[in-house]
């Protein structure tokens, strides 16, 4: 093969992978967005990438958000007064799925949110697969 029809052939390649990539990608089961890997400078950020929240965030103040990751229905609320009483918890992560998984936050992941790190765990198999779940400080 000559050099030409190399490149021409290589570049349809490239061109003609570009729509499936994209399709991929939209059907994605994760309804979370790709992160930007370089945030702008100018933009309030509260992690500052170890775990650790800014000031702003605090689990004994303002209470907790959670991340499940490939969800799709789950849900889990982990309160203020769980957090404060750093004893390990199960939870149901049911939500309106129609399968459950447990999730277990023991006292150490508790006495990290008390410090304001972000915890993430891992739930148990049910419906044939697992979810990362990751809790941080609102």
């Amino acid at each position: 093969m000559k050099r030409k029809e190399f490149i021409k052939r290589s570049a349809f390649a490239v061109a003609a992978g570009l729509p499936i990539v994209t399709i991929i990608q939209s059907c994605s089961s994760d309804n979370s967005e790709i992160p930007d890997p370089e945030p702008d400078e100018d933009e309030d950020s509260n992690n500052d990438g170890g775990g650790n929240q800014g000031s702003s965030a605090n689990c004994l103040d303002n209470g907790t958000t959670v991340d499940i990751g490939s969800n799709h229905g789950h849900s889990l609320t982990v309160s203020k007064s769980d957090v404060e009483s750093a004893n390990t918890k199960t939870y149901s992560i049911q939500g309106n799925s129609g399968h459950s998984h447990n999730v277990t936050i023991t006292a150490a992941n508790f006495e990290a949110l008390q410090q304001n790190q972000s915890i993430t765990v891992t739930s148990n198999s049910g419906g044939g697969h697992s979810h990362s779940v990751s809790v941080s400080c609102a």
